[in-house]
């Protein structure tokens, strides 16, 4: 069984005992968070595809750790004109693990 899940503003294919990296959520480490704005679900008995979301179906997952991206650099440059910017980014991740899918 998965499920297709909109966690804050971006999908994800989910499966039970996955583990995956979505942008930062609120919570601490260990702590269970539940999303119940599924998209689609799939299981032996069919496919439910929701309008935009499946009624009756969450997701039950647990945060694991916050951790940071790699560092991204964006570099601006301007010929002749001497003029140079440089700025780094880390983005935020929170990993969770996946306990219960719920559908009805």
């Amino acid at each position: 069984m998965y499920a297709l899940v909109e966690i804050k503003g971006k999908q994800y294919k989910l499966e039970k005992g996955s583990v995956l990296k979505v942008d930062k959520l609120e919570g601490d480490a260990g702590s269970d968070v539940e999303f119940d704005s599924v998209l689609m679900t799939s299981d032996e008995a069919g496919v439910n595809v929701g309008a935009p979301y499946v009624k009756n179906a969450k997701v039950t997952a647990t945060i694991e750790d916050h951790t940071k991206g790699d560092k991204i650099f964006i570099i601006k440059y301007k010929r002749r004109k001497g003029y140079r910017r440089k700025q780094g980014h880390r983005q935020q991740y929170s990993v969770i693990t996946v306990k219960d899918i719920v559908s009805t």
